[in-house]
């Protein structure tokens, strides 16, 4: 975490945290929805040449894509500020994973169940980068099929990386995600 600045002799401290995940998991709608200022999105519309590439069949809607970031910025207590950044899911834009990272406290791995091969690329670029995450399963028209254990035991994930449940259209549920990874990073540090 930086110390970012000093008010009536209080310091404000501002952390990094990084929104990642597979393709049309609801990476851009989780920084939307608990930003407290307008979140900048770089979506492009979705074109022909994605056709064959991107898998549309649990997000048939979609229409556009995150092409590098998204943006958002969130106070959660007057002394601490975080500043969310979300990467593009397609492999293709995985280049750039090195660049958002670098600085991070953390990170949430959005997963959606249905699809829980999607979430292996970032799982393991945040094992293997040592960098502290909790996993966040977003529910999809209000249903959680799988509990957190399961979903451990099918990631091969342990114990001490919390798995959470969550809806990224809520602001609530995205907050209370990133309390949880700010508090998983804080005993991180510890170790």
């Amino acid at each position: 975490m930086d110390f970012a600045s000093s008010d009536q002799g209080r310091s404000t401290t501002s952390a990094k945290i990084v929104v990642a995940g597979g393709f049309g998991v609801g990476k851009t709608t989780f920084v939307g929805a608990v930003s407290e200022i307008n979140p900048l999105r770089t979506e492009a519309v979705m074109t022909s040449a994605s056709a064959g590439i991107d898998d549309l069949t649990h997000t048939g809607d979609k229409t556009t894509t995150t092409v590098a970031m998204d943006f958002g910025r969130i106070t959660l207590d007057q002394d601490l500020i975080l500043y969310l950044f979300g990467t593009p899911g397609q492999d293709r834009f995985w280049f750039m994973w090195d660049d958002l990272v670098r600085g991070a406290i953390g990170a949430v791995v959005l997963v959606d169940t249905r699809r829980l091969a999607d979430c292996f690329p970032a799982v393991d670029y945040f094992e293997n980068s040592g960098l502290p995450f909790v996993v966040a399963l977003n529910g999809f028209d209000g249903q959680q099929p799988y509990q957190p254990e399961e979903v451990r035991e099918a990631l091969q994930i342990g114990p001490d990386t919390p798995i959470i449940t969550t809806d990224a259209r809520h602001r609530a549920d995205a907050k209370s995600a990133l309390i949880t990874l700010v508090e998983h990073a804080l005993m991180a540090r510890l170790r």
